[in-house]
């Protein structure tokens, strides 16, 4: 068993799934010991289009203990209509009830995608939580502990900040710049940021982020490591880590691949 946290890249493809990555889906996984005795514990943050594939590569599918939501489009949370069949439906037997944390009405969302009656949808499944809810102490899933901030982004989005043995984790989520992204990638170890737009285009506001920017963000921060995602397939990818090395000073910068393995 690993003595570090990692972060396992699922998917990385920003907007929709692209020829090499389906779209963002990432899993954290580190040993505790609840009382019960040591074992991995499996978080899923999103599960965009795709993603359910790499997850049964990579990770241990049923496995997981929570799944984490940033926001409702479908290059963030679509595969949930696939994992609910696998854990309904399984060989084995249904497995047990999982929390999913998201945004308000993500139980109707996940059922009208799939068709379903939104009672009992897929609440017999997963057990959604909303994260206008969460503590203020945030939500505790094993070792982890995660604090949300409402992000800039046309729906309701939000990005995380996630500790655990020590290390932290920021993720951005989509979104547009603003304040909470600092608050959120203050002195992270590892800040996983949307790298959609590049500097120099017409950008649309309120939307996503430059290369660029993603480097100014973890500079101000005190970032160790910048991991550049959700770059649209559209464009070139190495070009974008040549703008965020442009505004970053000192750190580390990775591209996100699918099967990438980053310790925390």
């Amino acid at each position: 068993m690993s003595a570090r946290p990692t972060l396992r890249v699922l998917g990385c493809s920003g907007s929709y799934p692209g020829p090499e990555s389906p779209a963002s889906s990432y899993v954290l996984e580190a040993p505790f010991d609840d009382g019960t005795g040591e074992r991995t514990w499996r978080v899923v943050v999103d599960l965009g289009s795709g993603a359910l594939s790499n997850l049964q590569r990579w990770s241990d599918p049923l496995g997981v203990d929570a799944v984490l939501i940033s926001h409702l489009h479908a290059d963030h949370c679509l595969d949930l209509c696939g994992y609910y069949v696998m854990r309904k439906y399984h060989p084995t037997g249904q497995q047990p009830m999982i929390p999913v944390w998201g945004p308000e009405d993500t139980a109707g969302r996940m059922a009208r995608a799939y068709d379903l009656p939104e009672e009992p949808g897929m609440s017999e499944e997963f057990d959604f939580l909303d994260w206008a809810d969460a503590p203020a102490e945030g939500v505790r899933v094993g070792p982890f502990t995660v604090h949300t901030r409402a992000v800039d982004h046309p729906v309701l989005a939000y990005g995380m900040r996630i500790e655990v043995d020590g290390a932290v984790l920021a993720y951005t989520g989509d979104t547009g710049p603003c304040p909470q992204l600092s608050e959120l990638a203050r002195d992270a170890d590892v800040l996983l940021a949307e790298a959609s737009f590049r500097e120099g285009d017409v950008n649309p506001p309120n939307l996503h982020l430059t290369a660029a920017e993603c480097g100014t963000l973890a500079t101000e921060a005190g970032v160790q490591h910048l991991v550049l995602t959700h770059i649209p397939p559209w464009y070139e990818k190495a070009p974008q880590v040549d703008e965020a090395r442009s505004t970053f000073g000192g750190g580390r910068i990775s591209l996100a691949e699918p099967g990438m393995l980053v310790e925390l």
